[in-house]
C-alpha cells in the first residue's frame, strides 16, 4: 500500500508530466491558471501546491522538461561505442527531445526570460558534454588532434544559435533537424 507521501510525490510527478505535455503541445503564454486547471481537470489550488504563481509553474515545468530530456539523452548514448557515434547519438537525442516541442512552446520559451534561462543553462551543459565526447575521441585516436575545447566552443556557438531561433530563421530548420545537421557536420569535420 502506498504511503501518503508516496502518493503525493507520485501525484506531483503526474501533474508535472501532464503540464509538460500540455505546454509542449500548446505553449504556455496564452494559458491562464484557470485554463490549465480546466485542461488538467484539477483545481487552481492543486496547481498552487506545485508553484506559487503561473510564472514559477512555467519555470518548474521547463526544468522538469530539461531534466527529463538530459536523463533520456544520457540513457540513449550509454551503450553506444565510439566517439563519433556517441556525439551523433547525443546531438540527435538532444534534437529528438526538442522535436517533441511545438513551435508555440519554443516561441513561448524564447519570449519568457525565466524559461529561456533554463534552456540556456541546459544548452551550456550540453555543449560541455559535447566537448567531453570530443576530447574522448581525440584521446582514443578516433578524431584528428583537434583542439577539443575549440571544437566544443564551435558546437556551443551553434547550439546557442539553435536555442535562440537564429538557425530556424536563417535556414528554416527546426531545432531537432538543426541538431542532426550539427552532429553530421561536426563529426565529419573532426574525423581522423
Amino acid at each position: 500500500m502506498a504511503t501518503r507521501a508516496t502518493f503525493g510525490t507520485q501525484r506531483r510527478a503526474e501533474l508535472f508530466d501532464s503540464l509538460l505535455a500540455l505546454f509542449l503541445a500548446d505553449g504556455f503564454a496564452r494559458l491562464t491558471l484557470d485554463d490549465i486547471a480546466a485542461r488538467l481537470r484539477c483545481s487552481k489550488g492543486t496547481l498552487y501546491t506545485l508553484a506559487g504563481s503561473k510564472e514559477q509553474l512555467v519555470r518548474a515545468v521547463t526544468v522538469h522538461f530539461f531534466r527529463g530530456a538530459a536523463d533520456d539523452v544520457e540513457n540513449r548514448i550509454a551503450g553506444v561505442e565510439g566517439a563519433r557515434n556517441r556525439i551523433t547519438a547525443y546531438l540527435t537525442a538532444v534534437g529528438g527531445a526538442l522535436g517533441s516541442a511545438s513551435a508555440a512552446f519554443m516561441a513561448d520559451l524564447e519570449a519568457f526570460q525565466p524559461a529561456r534561462e533554463v534552456y540556456e543553462q541546459n544548452t551550456a551543459i550540453a555543449a560541455r558534454r559535447v566537448g567531453q565526447l570530443i576530447a574522448e575521441g581525440v584521446a582514443a585516436g578516433e578524431f584528428r588532434d583537434v583542439h577539443a575545447a575549440f571544437a566544443a566552443d564551435l558546437a556551443a556557438a551553434m547550439m546557442v544559435r539553435i536555442q535562440q531561433g537564429a538557425v530556424r530563421s536563417a535556414t528554416g530548420l527546426d531545432d531537432a533537424a538543426a541538431y542532426r545537421e550539427l552532429a553530421a557536420i561536426l563529426t565529419a569535420g573532426i574525423n581522423a
